[in-house]
């Protein structure tokens, strides 16, 4: 079991809208989705990810009640290959006790955890694109995990970077 690639990044921002103007017009990165005022998901042309950089303005009603965010990094994502691994990671953040989190974003299957200095952080599988609009329908985007279910579907279907997906 092991981490493929870094799969997107998350930041706490003051003033989304310039932030959101700044990757754009710096960086290239185009928006996937917006929330205005609260949250954007920005993406490079041609990726595959759903999102590469997601920002959440600091100070509204985006960020729920029991966190106090600064600027700065929320949480970094892993991707891992299959399902199958994703449930051994799992396992052993579990074991360590590190495991704080899962849920079923519809285009990626996710576990949150924190390490030892409580620096939180996402491991996730991501769907098939080919699924991403029959997952996109099922309703919300943030649903609770059901890892068996994942697995009834997608068994060990490789995506992602283990499949060679270049982004």
């Amino acid at each position: 079991m092991a981490v493929r690639r870094l799969n997107h990044a998350v930041l706490y921002v003051h003033d989304l809208a310039s932030v959101v103007d700044f990757y754009t017009a710096t960086l290239g990165l185009e928006i996937r989705t917006e929330v205005p005022g609260r949250a954007a998901f920005l993406r490079a042309p041609g990726s595959e990810n759903d999102h590469d950089l997601g920002l959440f303005e600091v100070g509204g009603a985006a960020i729920p009640a029991d966190v106090t965010p600064q600027p700065g990094l929320y949480h970094l994502a892993w991707e891992v290959g299959t399902l199958t691994e994703l449930d051994e990671i799992r396992q052993a953040l579990g074991a360590r006790g590190a495991l704080v989190g899962a849920s079923d974003h519809r285009v990626s299957k996710s576990l949150y955890a924190k390490d030892p200095s409580g620096i939180e952080f996402e491991v996730m599988w991501r769907v098939p694109v080919e699924d991403w609009e029959s997952e996109l329908a099922q309703g919300s985007m943030t649903a609770p995990l059901d890892l068996g279910a994942a697995l009834a579907r997608w068994g060990g279907r490789v995506t992602g970077a283990a499949a060679g997906s270049a982004t």
